[in-house]
This record gives C-alpha cells, structure tokens and sequence, in this order.
C-alpha cells in the first residue's frame, strides 16, 4: 500500500484504526504549524528524537507507539487541554472493527473500511464496474471469480460476505451519505450474465431512492470529461467546524491489488474538483433513474 501524509498511533492495548491515526496526524501537525514550531523544536521540548515525533505526524507504518507519547508531542506543540484530550482518547480506542484481521478484506482495503466507519460522507467515481457499496451479492460474486481465477471456492464466498458487510455502513444512524457518479460503460458492460445485470441494475435503482444515497450517470454522449484518463477513485470525509480536529478526509484511489491513499490538501482538492465537474458533467438524479430503467430493458 502506497500513502503520502497522515499520521500513524496505536496503544498498548492495540492499533487504532486508519481514521484515527490520520486524525492524531493531522492533529499533531495543526498543533505544531499554529506553534511556529519545528520537527527539531517539538523534539527538544517533548524529549523524543526528531524521527518519533516525525513518526507520529505520519501514518506511513504500523509500529505500536503509546497514547501518552501522543499526549506529551500535544502538550509540547502548546495544545489546549480539550485538544490533547481529544487526541488521547483517538489514541486510546483500539481499532476492533469486524475487519480487522480478516483475511477477506484485502491489507490495501482495511484503511478504507476503517475511514467508512467515521465518515460522514464518500464520494465515489466508477469506470469499470458497480462500487463495491452498490453491489449485489451475484454481481460481487461474479467480480471476485474474474478477478480471483486462482482462489478456492470457499476463500471467494468469504471475499463476497466480506464485502456484503461492508454495506451495513449505508444502514447505521446516522447513515454514511454515498455520491456515486457511474459512468455509463459500467451499466452496459455484461458482468456474470444478463440475470446478474438486471437484478443489479434493479438493485441500483432501488438504492438511488434512498435518502442518504444520489447516483448519477455520466453518459456516453458527454465525451472526454473532467476525470480524463484515469479510473475509480473515492473521496471520504467528515466536516466538524466546531472541533477542527474533528475532521478528516482522504482520497482513495483503486489499483490493481492494491490502493493509494491521499490526504495532501493538494491531492484533496484536485480530487474534490474533478468530482465536482464530473457530477455537473452527468445527468441529473431524475434523469439518470430513467436511464437505468431503459437500460433494465435490454437485459
């Protein structure tokens, strides 16, 4: 797995999740810019050396560090009490998600199932083939043996479940809000059979009716478009204007077997215009639920 910035903290106890590590490091980094203060300077002051403090201010591994390391980099970068309390209590809720340790879910995806279960909302751009979120179980099952031609039966079922449960985050309270932006080769291209197709496509339509849910279509007819050539890309994030340190976002861009996480403000907010253009590019909600029904049709 390929990263570039965030922050990496785990306790005693355990690991914390991808999205707390990314928190910790950027609340970490906050503290320090709003100081003036450097690697070096922040070293002195808390008594580590320059590269643990580097090391808590990226999410580049997973080596255990401890929540009061954590504490003392805060109080040395002049945090406010209910800032360090904030990052303590991050580091300190060990990450024991379902998916954890579970070998259904590919090492590359863990960070993405784990930003899932603090985001508010994702973003998501589909070329190729329906988002795993929006998946049938026989159009998911379909993907894994096209993709999986070497793996047992039994290991690909697991993969399928695995990802049948990934969904359950669109029914917590309050639901995660998916925007999904399909382009049109992704309704017209045959996966599994023509039986798969049309109870995904029902499924997809039946999912675009949900209140936490809009799908647009991006038809054929609009030509190049803002996401030019590349593929698949999700942006998940969450807002808190109220507690800066609080908030999160990240970009997750799909490879083969394995997955690239941005959250540079840079790569952010390159990734947040070109899903901007790309949702004015599409049709509208309205019109993109009729397209689905006259491409239902053909199956």
């Amino acid at each position: 797995m390929t990263v570039r910035m965030g922050g990496l903290v785990s306790v005693t106890s355990g690991f914390a999740g991808a999205a707390g590590r990314m928190q910790i490091a950027r609340g970490l980094q906050s503290l320090r810019n709003r100081a003036g203060l450097t690697l070096a300077q922040v070293a002195d002051r808390s008594g580590f050396s320059k590269s643990t403090v580097a090391r808590y201010e990226g999410w580049q591994d997973r080596a255990q560090i401890r929540w009061s390391t954590v504490k003392n980099i805060a109080e040395a970068c002049g945090g406010k009490p209910e800032e360090i309390a904030l990052l303590v209590k991050i580091a300190q809720a060990p990450d024991e998600g379902w998916w954890v340790g579970n070998s259904a879910v590919p090492e590359w995806m863990d960070p993405l199932v784990s930003f899932e279960q603090e985001a508010d909302y994702e973003h998501v751009y589909a070329n190729t083939i329906v988002p795993g979120l929006l998946q049938t179980p026989a159009y998911a099952l379909a993907t894994h043996q096209a993709q999986e031609v070497r793996i047992p039966a039994e290991e690909i079922e697991r993969k399928v479940n695995a990802r049948m449960q990934r969904q359950d985050i669109l029914k917590r309270q309050p639901p995660l809000h998916l925007w999904v932006v399909l382009d049109e080769a992704v309704l017209r291209r045959v996966v599994g059979n023509t039986a798969v197709m049309a109870d995904q496509l029902d499924h997809l339509r039946h999912m675009a009716r949900q209140p936490n849910i809009d799908l647009q279509v991006l038809p054929f007819t609009v030509g190049a478009h803002a996401a030019g050539s590349g593929g698949h890309f999700v942006l998940l994030g969450r807002d808190d204007e109220r507690h800066p340190l609080n908030s999160m976002a990240v970009a997750y861009i799909e490879m083969h077997r394995r997955g690239l996480y941005l959250d540079h403000p840079d790569d952010l907010r390159s990734y947040k215009v070109t899903f901007a253009y790309l949702r004015s590019q599409a049709l509208n909600v309205s019109a993109s639920e009729q397209l689905l029904a006259d491409v239902r049709k053909e199956y």
